[in-house]
């Protein structure tokens, strides 16, 4: 049955957010613009009672679409799209986002709680404000809206039947059919991180929309100075809020992804990297203004750049154009002229503002000196401006290709060949200098300083800096130039902050919050410089060996061979051990893959030996089926561990393989499978060698002795129907491998005067066992024993030093953030509590 009700409802919902957050945004601007005061309160409390109905809407929209996706209403093509019927509760929720119109719904939702917010807090800017969030939101709902309007289409509904979708010849014979079950979540994305890491990152998307509405409004009502004190503490929530998103990403990248680390430079990545740059330089502009008076105009522009750079980093990543350039961006919907109008609009809105009160500025008549500290901000903001140019400019690319194609030139541009080498190679000189800056501007305390003292104060930060990385050099052997210059530098940073905080330990500790930031910062650099600039792969091919010539030399060279239950000296006095295929069950943990047979269902399996707490016969669940994980013990002098990388076999994505980490203080221990055979049930058995056993007795297969334990009638035999004078019977041998017992049931059957045989497989010693003959005279069983090739992987280990330090970092970093945002939050509360007074 195709529950068209639901669908009805949830469009109705998109409407009614789309309608309500237009009269809004109208009644706003009126009173923006008005000066009867009467007439305001009156029209404000109706603008207040839209927004509410656009916020209710929005509301009923995501439950109605999570309403769909949770309970499989495959009808609708979103749901059909993005899950199905096994996926666990939490990634039916991610599902939500997965989609285009789930993003941007996820998006709109943001900003209309934070619209929320607003309403009730600062009431002296409310009209002004909420004129352009209301705007936002008109633009956002637009998106989803799905309607066509004189042949153009106005956003993409995410409540469209299939059938409405596809012109399948299934719809023409049954227009009510509905599949069985959806494509599912893309297995990558089936990780806790994303759960969260999307839900941020928009967070932090929404809130950027805030300090950019206080600045347009500031511009609006000639309140030109006013708009940056409730603008600065918004502008470091997002900062804080996009900054964990990122981060949240890369962790996923890191502990999901195969490449081996946490940031590929990715277009997408970049993307959501440069509007944070600008963000950063943003606080840092309104900070010295609102400290000294100086770089109104900077702050002014920083703010609307940041908030266009989303807007930009949205039509990049969600209009297709970076399809062929990009692993994770999102397909073209036919949004890509509404993404470029929302674009327009706003950045014509913010040069039109500009332009009109630009003259009407005020600026500072006092020269900027070198010894100050709102230079020292200044450059670092320009320094933050210039990372973020290099990386969009090369990350738009293809957008260049697409503009010179339209004017009718040949635009055949080429993105970088290597994107890591050529981004990191000048974002890290670029972190040179603002590691720089962030270590001296610090001592300046919002007034010029004469250069002896200034010299006296970054002394001993300097010294410290040089014996540091002096020190770390000759444990670590770091040779690499520019290594060694951005290590001196962060540790620089982290000296002269470090300085900073025990001054303010005796103090205010809330003014720490840009220090411990910086330090934080610092970290986060030391912790890539050794991460990425010095992982040492520790699986390399001591053996002589080449595993196949079809490899590349150096997949050959830096990778091993493992047969399954075959110890293996790696480098680093490491031992490794392939035990085998494991499935991951709830109720268990990993268990053998062998052990698992199937009931038809992709989730439920039925033991097939006892294991742990469970016995034969239990049903066991797994998480998913499409995953397979590799028992990998790892053994020392010292300890012992075992780490269990994936391979994802998925019908859309093929084999994707995914890395498993022992995590230390030192450093990293990074396994993932780089190579298994494509089909492991397939395999060349030898030629049958018959040998002759009686009870009791012991036997040889395969260099593994065994022992004939007893002969057992059955009366079941799985896909056979014993009947009337059929007879069944199994043998019982024990075989002891390197580390367990195995039991082998081959089975023997007599059906209507025929015999049959039935072999049985123990994969972990390549050995096949069937009953070939039964010798009453001699009292003795024929027994075929076939042999195979071993199970086998081709694995890479990676050590990662010092990444800890990398994490490390990022928590001090969002500290410093928290203890700012809490800073300003206090002067906000003090000032409000002013005016009520």
């Amino acid at each position: 049955m195709i529950h068209y009700e639901i669908g009805f409802v949830g469009h109705g919902f998109v409407v009614s957010s789309f309608v309500c957050t237009v009269f809004s945004f109208l009644i706003f601007f009126f009173c923006s613009s008005s000066s009867n005061k009467q007439s305001l309160e009156s029209w404000g409390s109706l603008g207040i009672i839209f927004y509410y109905g656009h916020v209710v809407s929005v509301i009923g929209v995501v439950i109605t679409l999570l309403t769909i996706n949770i309970n499989h209403y495959f009808e609708y093509h979103y749901a059909w799209s993005h899950t199905s019927r096994y996926l666990p509760l939490q990634y039916q929720i991610s599902s939500f986002w997965n989609g285009q119109e789930g993003s941007f719904l996820l998006w709109m939702f943001w900003n209309a709680i934070l619209g929320l917010v607003l309403l009730h807090t600062n009431k002296s800017w409310k009209a002004p404000v909420m004129t352009v969030m209301s705007m936002t939101q008109v633009f956002l709902s637009s998106m989803i809206l799905g309607v066509v309007f004189f042949g153009f289409k106005l956003g993409s509904s995410p409540f469209l039947l299939l059938r409405d979708v596809f012109n399948d010849s299934i719809f023409k014979i049954n227009p009510n059919y509905i599949p069985s079950d959806g494509n599912g979540l893309n297995p990558l994305l089936q990780n806790y991180w994303m759960v969260i890491h999307p839900p941020t990152l928009f967070l932090g998307f929404a809130s950027t929309v805030i300090p950019f509405a206080y600045c347009i409004a500031g511009m609006a009502t000639g309140r030109y100075v006013d708009w940056i004190k409730p603008a600065l503490p918004w502008a470091q929530f997002a900062a804080l809020t996009l900054g964990i998103g990122i981060l949240m990403g890369a962790y996923w990248a890191y502990e999901t992804l195969n490449f081996g680390g946490y940031w590929s430079w990715d277009p997408v990545e970049n993307a959501i990297y440069v509007p944070w740059l600008t963000l950063v330089a943003s606080i840092h502009t309104m900070i010295a203004y609102k400290k000294r008076g100086t770089a109104l105009k900077f702050a002014i522009i920083m703010v609307i750049v940041t908030f266009i750079l989303i807007l930009y980093s949205t039509f990049l990543t969600r209009s297709g154009i970076l399809g062929e350039s990009s692993v994770h961006s999102f397909t073209d919907l036919g949004l890509q002229g509404q993404l470029l109008i929302y674009l327009f609009v706003y950045l014509c809105l913010s040069i039109f503002l500009c332009g009109r009160i630009w003259k009407k500025l005020p600026t500072s008549k006092d020269e900027v000196s070198v010894y100050s500290r709102e230079f020292w901000i200044f450059m670092g903001a320009a320094v933050l401006c210039l990372m973020a140019f290099h990386v969009i400019f090369f990350t738009s690319i293809p957008v260049f290709n697409e503009i010179l194609q339209l004017f009718g030139f040949d635009g055949n541009i080429a993105p970088f060949t290597d994107p890591v080498s050529e981004y990191t190679g000048v974002q890290l000189w670029l972190s040179v200098a603002l590691a720089l800056l962030s270590g001296t501007g610090q001592f300046f305390w919002w007034k010029r300083i004469k250069s002896k003292i200034l010299f006296d104060e970054l002394k001993t930060p300097l010294v410290l800096s040089l014996i540091v990385t002096t020190a770390i050099v000759m444990i670590t052997k770091v040779t690499t130039p520019s290594f060694l210059v951005l290590m001196t530098c962060s540790f620089y940073s982290i000296m002269a902050n470090g300085k900073i905080l025990l001054k303010l330990k005796s103090q205010k500790i809330q003014l720490a919050g840009g220090s411990i930031t910086h330090i934080g910062i610092a970290m986060m650099l030391i912790g890539i410089i050794f991460s990425s600039g010095h992982s040492k792969i520790v699986s390399k091919n001591n053996t002589g060996l080449v595993w196949s010539k079809d490899f590349p030399d150096e997949f050959n060279r830096d990778n091993l061979l493992l047969f399954i239950n075959e110890p293996r000296r790696m480098t680093e006095n490491y031992t490794l051990t392939y035990k085998g295929i494991r499935k991951l069950t709830k109720e268990s943990g990993f268990i053998k893959a062998s052990y698992l047979k199937s009931t038809g269902h992709p989730l439920k399996f039925v033991l097939a030996a006892d294991f742990m707490k469970s016995k034969k016969g239990d049903t066991v669940n797994l998480y998913n089926n499409e995953n397979s994980y590799f028992e990998i013990d790892y053994s020392t002098p010292k300890k012992s561990f075992t780490l269990f990388p994936r391979i994802q076999n998925n019908e859309k994505m093929g084999r994707v393989s995914s890395p498993d980490i022992k995590r230390a203080l030192k450093a990293d221990l990074y396994t993932h499978v780089k190579f298994y055979p494509d089909d492991p049930t397939q395999k060349t058995w030898s030629e049958p060698k018959l040998i002759d056993i009686k009870l009791g007795e012991t036997f040889f297969i395969n260099d593994y002795a065994g022992r004939f334990l007893k002969i057992q009638p059955i009366d079941k035999v799985d896909g056979v129907l014993l009947e009337g004078n059929d007879v069944a019977i199994k043998a019982v041998l024990e075989i002891e491998g390197e580390y367990e017992t195995y039991r082998a049931e081959p089975i023997y059957i007599i059906k209507d005067n025929m015999a049959g045989k039935i072999p049985y497989t123990i994969d972990d010693i390549a050995s096949k066992i069937h009953i070939e003959s039964i010798n009453p005279a001699e009292n003795t069983f024929t027994f075929a024993l076939s042999t195979t090739q071993k199970d086998w992987i081709i694995l890479e280990a990676v050590e990662k030093p010092f990444i800890n330090v990398l994490w490390a970092g990022t928590f001090f970093m969002v500290l410093g953030f928290v203890v700012a945002i809490y800073r300003r939050y206090k002067e906000f509360i003090i000032v409000k509590n002013k005016e009520i007074a």
